[in-house]
């Protein structure tokens, strides 16, 4: 079976993770560091609340935030195989705090982070559909850009990765982009919670 490259460090560091197969394209070890390593710049505990990775794979990225200390991650994927690949992949880790969800991502993610029995709100979110699904993308920002919905707490980070030429949009409910940082092909975009555009301030 094909390889996921490795958790870069933590409780387990150095362990090598399998890949679902062919069709998949998992994050590099290079994009995966990155991506760590500005989370934990940009977010004072980024590891303090839940992580969510959605379009899991091989659940590279929800097992690399358990390594580094997150409480718990949901690991959202809708293949059968890639759900064999991701239990698996949470065995050799040895980490504690995995949850496998089966199921679509855009049908989880509509009915609410109440209904759907899931460990939210989520400090950290990864997203990431196969690069030629631009609109399940945009439709799954949304989504959880949606504060109704209840997905993300306050001050939540979204990572989307995407082909670099097909970059979502600058907004995506609530969501704002703040940041992109690009590897090659790979592309990643950052977003935040806005404030509501009919939020009052007080005068000063």
């Amino acid at each position: 079976m094909a390889e996921a490259g490795r958790v870069i460090t933590g409780s387990a560091g150095g362990i090598r993770l399998l890949a679902p197969g062919e069709g998949t394209r998992p994050i590099s070890d290079k994009v995966k560091q990155s991506l760590f390593a500005s989370l934990e710049a940009e977010l004072d505990d980024p590891w303090g609340g839940p992580f969510l990775d959605v379009f899991a794979g091989s659940g590279a990225c929800g097992i690399e935030a358990l390594s580094r200390g997150a409480p718990s991650a949901v690991f959202l994927e809708h293949d059968a195989g890639a759900v064999r690949t991701i239990t698996e992949n949470l065995r050799r880790s040895k980490v504690a705090g995995g949850r496998v969800v089966r199921a679509d991502a855009r049908r989880f993610l509509a009915a609410g982070a109440a209904a759907g029995g899931a460990d939210g709100p989520f400090r950290v979110v990864v997203v990431d559909p196969p690069y030629a699904a631009v609109e399940l993308l945009v439709e799954t920002l949304s989504l959880l850009g949606d504060p109704a919905r209840g997905w993300l707490t306050q001050a939540a980070v979204v990572v989307a990765k995407h082909f670099w030429k097909d970059a979502p949009p600058d907004r995506a409910g609530r969501l704002e982009a703040v940041r992109d940082r690009r590897f090659g092909e790979t592309a990643l975009r950052h977003y935040r919670l806005a404030a509501p555009q009919h939020e009052e301030h007080p005068p000063t």
